[in-house]
Order: C-alpha cells, then structure tokens, then sequence
C-alpha cells in the first residue's frame, strides 16, 4: 500500500479540514524516513511554492527520495512563465471549443470576456469545463489552479496560477476537500485491520462506455481472484489519472486506442515504473490492423487474403475485386467492434463505402470475406501463448 502524506508549513494550516495522521509539517517531513520499499505519495501544501521556499524545496526534496509529489518542481517552475506554460497548450483546442456550450451557467451577456475558474485536484463543478480541466491537470498537477479565460472570437487560457489552499473561501474548502478525498481515497480512510495485501492494482474501466471488453461479472472475478492472490485490486475510471502512483500495476479493461486516454494511462504507467497490460507498445501495434497484417504474413500465420488500398490510388479498388472476389470487407487500419468496416457486394457499393473511410485514414484494409459463426482470439502474455478461445458475436 502506498503511504500519502499532507504537507503543509504549519498544523495550524490544516484547521478547516478533518484531522489525520498523514497531516504533518514541512519540518517533520525533512525528517521523515520511509520503510524501505514503501512508496510514498506526497500532496505538497505548503501554501509558498516561490523559488527556494518551503513550498518548492518540499517539491524538489520528494522527487529526489523518489516519492510521487504534487505539484512537482518542473510545474513549480513552469508556472511562473507563461511562455514555458503556453508551450503545452497544443492539442487543448477541443477541450476549449466545449468550454459552457450549452451550458446556461454562463451569464447570457455577450460582453463577458474573461472568466476566472478555480479546479481543484483536476474537478470542477461546471460540466463543460471537466474536459479542459482534466487536461490541465495531467500538465499542471496542482491541488488548486486557477485558470483565466479570455474570449475573443474563440475561449482561450490567459493565465494559469497555482493557488494557496489556504485562501480559499468557505465553499471553496468544502470543494477542495471534497476534490482531495475522491482524488486520494487512503487520506481519512482508516487502514483495513486485516492482513495488507502485498501489492495493488489498478483496473482501468469506463461505466459509459458502450462495449466494453469486460462485464460488471467479469470484473467482480477479477477483484475475487486478485484477493486470493493477496492483491487489493481497485477500479478506477478515466478520471483518476493522477492517481496512477498509488497502485504497483495496471490492468486496462476498456478498449483501447492511440488517441485516447487508455494510451496516455498505459504510457504513465510504464513511466511509473508498473507492471501494465495492455502496455503501449502493444496498443500501438495490436490497435492497427495493417501493422498485424504485415505481421502475420512474415511470420506464415494463415489468414485471409488482403490488399492495402491508398486513397489517392483510386484505381487499386479495381484491383481488389480482380485480387480478391466479391463480396469483400474493407477496414480502417484501428477500427474496433465492427466500428469503420464495411462489406460490400459490387464494385459500385465498394466506390460508395470507401469514400468516408478514406477520410479517417489514408490507407484501408480489403479482405476476402469468409464467413464464420465466431473468431478466434489469442490471448498472448509476456511474450508467449496464454489461451485460445473461441469469441462469438
């Protein structure tokens, strides 16, 4: 079990909020000294995070013990020039395009141009900001940020600042907590009184995803195995990004993808330093069907016959019919569940289906089509066979 720690400059700091051991000064935790093992967690609220204050040698002194702080130093740093923080806004666009749309929370004057939002741990009340708020938070792990918004033409961030908890209003530090207990649940949770597991996992699951590759059933089996196992296995959502260092590894039971959050989850992880399944290379390889296309013809595994088409080689779908008969499947190279195929019967219905595939990716997959009640799926771990079964639809 990881162990958290609340560092503030004094005790007095934490009067607002409910007691607990894991409260300790920035004068006890120099003198701190952790199990050996024991991995260490470390929400830094030292209120002063100026350069060479308590606040950012706290920071600077948990990375260099190898404990997983926040805020971190390089944010610490970061956050003092906006040109060093502007630098990570690229791929916040369309976070920014949801921010109060179709929300009657902002006020209907069309002569509000700025907006001044707190988040707290990554939360916010206001539904369209989670977005947005979540992806600052992956980039600026921070207990409180206070983010600026300007409009002109279009929302954009003008300012972000980390915020002293200790300034906050009533309301604000009933959020502030609210936002650190769901963040962190070891803090005010008394320790089980039975055995400690030896290690904790994670087990990514989204509740709204439509077709996930594990049930409600199936996951119950999973936390019942890794109990007789000794692990304390835990589900967590897509929310609990930063939570990823309480845990020793990771179990990703949502369908994954490279432009997706499963992605980034697995690629922490494994800068973590955890034990992670899907790991990232794997789902940059095994989500493109091309890649395994190529793949299983070096290796002679049997499988249907298939042909790359480009889109800007129009003539190729010609080919395909000659190459490969009708009817025939054509494929995005990352599609899932029977998203972006299409069978198709005549050169005409193949001209007509492929044109908006070729919109989401420059090359597709043509198949012969071989019917079948069921697939075949191979479960392969570490490197080496681990089940065969049959996957029917």
């Amino acid at each position: 079990m990881s162990q958290v720690l609340i560092v503030v400059s004094q005790l007095e700091d934490w009067g607002p909020y409910y007691p607990s051991d894991q409260v300790i000064t920035f004068s006890q935790y120099l003198e701190y000294k952790a199990r050996p093992g024991q991995r260490v967690r470390v929400v830094n609220l030292c209120g002063d995070y100026s350069y060479l204050s308590d606040g950012y040698y706290c920071s600077l002194l948990s990375e260099a013990r190898g404990h997983h702080v926040i805020p971190p130093s390089n944010v610490l740093n970061d956050l003092t020039n906006p040109l060093l923080y502007q630098l990570r806004f690229g791929d916040l666009v369309s976070a920014l395009k949801k921010v109060y749309k179709g929300s009657r929370a902002l006020p209907s004057d069309e002569a509000v141009q700025e907006l001044h939002i707190k988040s707290y741990f990554g939360w916010v009340e206001e539904p369209s900001l989670k977005p947005l708020a979540r992806l600052l938070f992956e980039r600026f792990p921070c207990p409180v940020l206070s983010i600026t918004l300007r409009h002109a033409g279009q929302w954009e961030i003008s300012d972000l600042t980390i915020v002293d908890h200790k300034t906050l209003n009533d309301q604000e530090e009933t959020d502030f907590a609210n936002a650190l207990d769901t963040f962190s649940q070891n803090v005010w949770r008394k320790q089980k009184s039975s055995k400690t597991s030896r290690y904790d996992l994670a087990i990514l699951v989204n509740p709204e995803e439509r077709l996930p590759p594990s049930d409600s059933q199936a996951l119950k089996k999973f936390t019942r195995a890794g109990k007789e196992l000794g692990l304390d296995v835990e589900l967590i959502s897509p929310a609990d990004y930063m939570r990823l260092p309480e845990f020793d590894a990771l179990f990703i039971r949502e369908t994954t993808a490279i432009d997706h959050h499963t992605y980034r989850f697995a690629k922490k992880a494994e800068a973590e330093g955890m034990v992670v399944i899907d790991d990232s290379n794997s789902i940059l390889r095994c989500t493109n069907k091309i890649y395994l296309s190529d793949l299983f013809e070096a290796n002679n595994v049997p499988a249907p016959k298939t042909m790359l088409l480009r889109r800007d080689q129009p003539q190729q779908l010609a080919n395909a019919v000659e190459t490969l008969g009708l009817p025939m499947v054509i494929k995005i190279p990352d599609g899932s569940f029977s998203r972006g195929m299409e069978k198709v019967s005549t050169i005409e219905e193949l001209e007509e289906k492929s044109k908006p595939l070729f919109e989401q990716s420059s090359l597709l997959l043509a198949q012969e089509f071989l019917y079948t009640d069921f697939d075949w799926r191979i479960g392969v771990l570490n490197n080496k066979p681990l089940y065969a079964c049959r996957y029917y639809m």
